[in-house]
């Protein structure tokens, strides 16, 4: 009856069953090695068992030494050191767990779970390398063995292999760049735990590694509907396509899946930051306050925030967000850019200094320091350039071209900044440097020309420019850049030959003939310059800025404002939330006494661009005739606090007044 027993618990235990027959095998390969006696083979088992048994208990140490035990009496199993690997490696003690589960592949080099503890030791070995260059180096070698080790252990099919060692072989892929092998075995873990949150983002690493970004889309557009867990990444996947719309429908679904999902709403957020619809950008503006309720101090959606409240017209609600990131992290050079943006469009830029100054002095020298620095010294540069204070503005413009000494826009900002020090000869000789080193650069060629127009040297300035536009007639960039060139210097009729010229030569680029309908307009042209913009849309019927331009321009001259608004209300079906082309129809409104359609689509322009003078003063004009003085009032010293472009301070003062004498005596 005995032996009956054993032969049936045997039976039970497949790998133990494996390592006998090869032991009965043994002498008739090997006749130097004696096969153990029956009753040490049974007796081998039972501290087997009983090793089993003590490890079940948490006995660990007793179960070590029963292993040891069983090992000593069967040495030509391989499945019993195999059993005591997996148990040191259970404990984290991963040098007992390799020196076993070597000892059991030097018995039987096919043992699967000996290959597999040694994977994950390999693994782990690898997880813990320094960043070090020899770190690096080890860590490779460390992946190379625990993929090897890991490949062995795997069954046949591989999907009968339990699902933590395959993922963790397909993480190892992954890092190894191995992308190929990792795929499959991705994907059939995907379908099989679509819990494993991580899983999609490794595929889609995976697909987008080896090249195959459209089997990555057609895997999820293909998986998702059986998994929604799959739609966050599949928009995600859209979105790095730049394909919006996709983008925020499939985050819709994924959101209707994860109703609670913090994730979710920010990353719907920064999709919908980019359709350019302002429908999109309040409600991403919702989905953004939402997620804060959850978690009131994510540092992402603090900025996304910042962004959104910005773009939407709020720039103060804009700067609350900004100082809560700086407030929840003062290391996080974003929140401080987040908030120069907010207090700029607030012409607020004692601000900007009050808050850069100390930021970029604490972040010199720091590991970060080179990208901070890069990303705020333009901005507290801009900030002393409109206070005054052109010294210390230049002083951080070199400070930030030294960072960045090939950066042709730091060189840019360093000229203007000379040029508004009115010290012209400084401009022009730091960018006569520049162009040395990037003489095709047509930028700078272009700065050239306007700091010797203004240091008063005009025609040396057309000469630069001409000098630079003869080695490029094959650029319709250049022409344009020379006629405003000519313009700037009072020479109409050369700047409109050299875009005639430019039309003949580049008949395509629509862009030539926008600009010389501007031209024309800028001289009084109206005529020739409303035959250019007819003949453009002809070609173009949908270009909606030369649409609002042509619109604009017959309403600023109040003729024809049906054909004005028609023209307008064209542009507004192609971009409805543009604010410059809300306000072109504001405008037109008014100029045709509709003082409610007026005071509608200006109220909204003027929310939009909030620090647009010219916006501002339409807005305070139409507010002025319907009789809400104190309004046009508030709007009109808006408008003096803005970019002042297109505007004079004297009329806009004198507007006041006029507003004031309206208002009831106290």
């Amino acid at each position: 009856m005995k032996i009956v027993v054993l032969v049936a618990v045997l039976g039970a235990s497949a790998p133990l069953v494996a390592a006998g027959q090869t032991r009965q095998a043994a002498p008739r390969q090997q006749a130097t090695s004696p096969t153990p006696a029956p009753d040490r083979t049974a007796d081998a088992y039972a501290q087997f068992l009983q090793a089993h048994v003590l490890a079940d208990e948490s006995k660990t140490e007793e179960a070590i030494a029963a292993y040891r035990r069983a090992i000593a009496l069967d040495p030509t199993s391989a499945t019993i050191p195999a059993e005591l690997a997996e148990l040191f490696f259970g404990e984290n003690r991963p040098v007992d767990a390799q020196g076993a589960a070597e000892q059991a592949l030097k018995v039987d080099d096919t043992n699967k779970q000996a290959h597999r503890v040694l994977g994950q030791v390999h693994a782990g070995l690898a997880g813990n390398a320094p960043d070090t260059r020899a770190g690096r180096a080890q860590q490779q070698e460390q992946v190379t063995s625990a993929i090897e080790h890991l490949e062995k252990s795997l069954e046949t099919p591989a999907k009968l292999t339990d699902i933590d060692v395959r993922a963790l072989l397909s993480r190892l892929y992954v890092a190894a760049e191995q992308f190929d092998k990792a795929i499959p075995l991705l994907a059939d873990i995907v379908k099989e735990a679509p819990a494993w949150r991580d899983g999609p983002s490794l595929l889609m690493e995976a697909y987008t590694g080896a090249g195959k970004t459209r089997e990555a889309v057609t895997w999820l557009e293909e998986s998702a509907p059986d998994n929604p867990q799959l739609y966050a990444s599949l928009a995600a996947s859209y979105a790095r396509e730049r394909r919006w719309v996709d983008a925020v429908s499939t985050y819709d679904l994924a959101l209707k899946a994860s109703p609670r999902s913090f994730d979710l709403r920010v990353n719907l957020a920064a999709v919908l930051m980019n359709t350019g619809s302002r429908a999109d950008l309040l409600r991403g503006r919702d989905l953004l306050r939402e997620a804060l309720a959850m978690n009131a101090n994510d540092e992402r959606a603090l900025l996304l925030l910042s962004q959104f409240e910005r773009r939407a017209g709020d720039a103060a609600a804009a700067e609350t967000a900004a100082r809560k990131v700086i407030a929840v992290n003062a290391r996080n050079p974003r929140g401080y850019f987040v908030l120069s943006e907010a207090l700029e469009e607030q012409k607020k830029f004692q601000g900007v200094v009050d808050a850069l100054a100390p930021a970029v002095a604490q972040f010199r020298g720091t590991a970060n320091g080179a990208f901070a620095l890069g990303s705020l010294l333009p901005h507290l540069g801009f900030a002393y350039q409109e206070l005054g204070q052109y010294d210390k503005a230049i002083q951080t413009f070199e400070d930030a071209r030294k960072l960045a000494p090939n950066d042709g826009a730091m060189i840019m900002y360093l000229v203007r900044a000379q040029m508004a020090a009115k010290n012209y000869t400084a401009a022009v000789d730091t960018v006569r440097v520049a162009r040395v080193q990037s003489p095709d650069d047509l930028r700078l060629a272009s700065l050239e020309a306007t700091a010797l127009r203004r240091g008063g040297k005009v025609d040396q300035g057309v000469a630069a420019m001409e000098e630079f536009f003869r080695r490029k007639q094959d650029d319709p960039d250049a022409y344009v850049a020379m006629s405003q060139v000519y313009t700037d210097a009072n020479r109409g009729a050369q700047a409109v030959k050299v875009l005639q010229d430019a039309q003949s030569k580049f008949p395509a680029e629509t862009g030539i003939a926008f600009e010389l309908g501007t031209v024309l307009d800028r001289q009084r042209k109206f005529t020739e310059s409303e035959a250019v913009f007819r003949q453009l849309l002809s070609k173009e019927p949908d270009n909606a800025p030369a649409l609002n331009y042509f619109g604009y321009m017959l309403a600023e001259r109040g003729e024809r404002l049906n054909e004005s608004v028609d023209y307008i209300k064209r542009a507004l079906a192609i971009d409805p939330d543009n604010g410059s082309y809300l306000d072109s129809i504001g405008w037109a409104y008014f100029k045709d006494g509709k003082l409610d359609l007026a005071l509608e689509h200006l109220q909204r322009a003027a929310q939009m661009l909030a620090t647009n003078s010219l916006v501002q003063d339409h807005y305070a004009d139409v507010l002025f005739r319907v009789g809400r003085y104190d309004d046009a009032i508030a709007a009109w010293t808006k408008a003096l606090s803005g970019d002042l472009d297109s505007v004079e301070r004297g009329d806009i003062d004198k507007k006041i007044r006029g507003a004031k004498q309206k208002l009831p005596k106290k």
